[in-house]
């Protein structure tokens, strides 16, 4: 059976100036209608160079209590290496449909990585206006080329020090929300399952469509992972719900963009929030992304960290394998 891609849509739509009716969505979610026109308040922006790190862990703490998202700059990843990552993701999704579908997920596949279009249910059975592509790209004994593409030929060498650079800035980040809680700096790092815990790559690639005002790249949810790294390219899209209104995310050239995901927001017993998201469209030009996913491996049961529980501060959360929890999660059925 062959899937159809949102890219081939777009190609097909842009000259009809309409979309197919699943794209279409509800007046609760269409983002004409949604999106807050007012002063927007401003996502926290964090300066990791800053001397002064106590003021740094106050700023991102302060952050992840409050917004469960926010932007670091100066960061350690070189500048020049984001932008090679964003080229080669760009070339391949610019590459012909055969040379894409080669790395595509297996149809009847349990996990998720592969070129695709579809991820979740959706409980009107509506579609995102978006194709994908997830490669896990550490630790190196979880990793499968397989689903890497070949074209271009510098894509896996770039991927390969991304990861490294990643993999460094995620640890400073949990070491700092760790002793944000009272807890030494290694606790939420062994929460997620310390050496065995997997990144996963994402490239998100949402072409021009016709209809900004009645579609979404990604409907509203908040991110399965322990911690999110995400790089956009410059058209806007990310928004953030806060304070019952969607916000749209300024755009900062070579920050990093972080998501408290679902595994710190149940490892710290809801101190830590995890930030409710989506992603809108642009009607001329292709948006990008290339979050990557810190996540528990598959066995791994996480739930509120034993030192967070008392009589006074019971437990918020039950312990899932993390597997059963993004099949749960996934699938719509209840996570109590």
């Amino acid at each position: 059976m062959e899937i159809e891609r949102v890219q081939d849509i777009s190609s097909s739509s842009l000259h009809t100036e309409a979309i197919p009716l699943e794209f279409i969505r509800s007046e609760k979610e269409q983002p004409a209608i949604t999106t807050f026109r007012g002063p927007v308040p401003a996502i926290p922006v964090v300066d990791l160079s800053d001397p002064d790190e106590e003021s740094v862990a106050r700023a991102v703490v302060k952050a992840s209590e409050e917004w469960g998202i926010f932007q670091v700059v100066n960061h350690g990843i070189p500048t020049e290496l984001i932008k090679r990552l964003q080229e080669v993701g760009r070339t391949f999704f610019e590459l012909p449909s055969a040379e894409k579908e080669s790395v595509a997920k297996p149809v009847d596949a349990k996990d998720i990585e592969g070129y695709g279009t579809k991820l979740q249910k959706e409980v009107e059975g509506k579609k995102a206006w978006v194709d994908h592509l997830f490669h896990r790209i550490w630790p190196p004994s979880c990793v499968n080329y397989s689903f890497w593409p070949k074209n271009p030929p510098e894509y896996r060498e770039v991927n390969e020090e991304y990861a490294l650079h990643v993999k460094k800035l995620s640890e400073t980040l949990l070491g700092i929300l760790s002793e944000g809680l009272g807890l030494r700096r290694e606790a939420l790092r062994e929460g997620l399952g310390g050496d065995l815990a997997e990144y996963m790559m994402k490239i998100n690639y949402y072409p021009p469509c016709p209809r900004p005002d009645l579609a979404l790249g990604v409907p509203a949810h908040t991110d399965l992972s322990g911690i999110t790294l995400l790089v956009p390219n410059e058209v806007p899209g990310l928004q953030v719900f806060k304070d019952d209104h969607w916000f749209d995310a300024e755009y900062i050239p070579s920050a990093v963009i972080v998501h408290i995901g679902d595994q710190i927001l149940r490892l710290s017993n809801g101190r830590y929030k995890n930030v409710l998201h989506r992603t809108t469209v642009d009607k001329d030009r292709t948006r990008m992304s290339w979050p990557v996913f810190l996540e528990p491996h598959r066995e791994m049961i996480v739930g509120p960290l034993p030192e967070l529980i008392s009589d006074d501060y019971p437990p918020k959360y039950k312990p899932f394998a993390f597997k059963d929890y993004s099949y749960r999660k996934l699938n719509k059925l209840p996570l109590d």
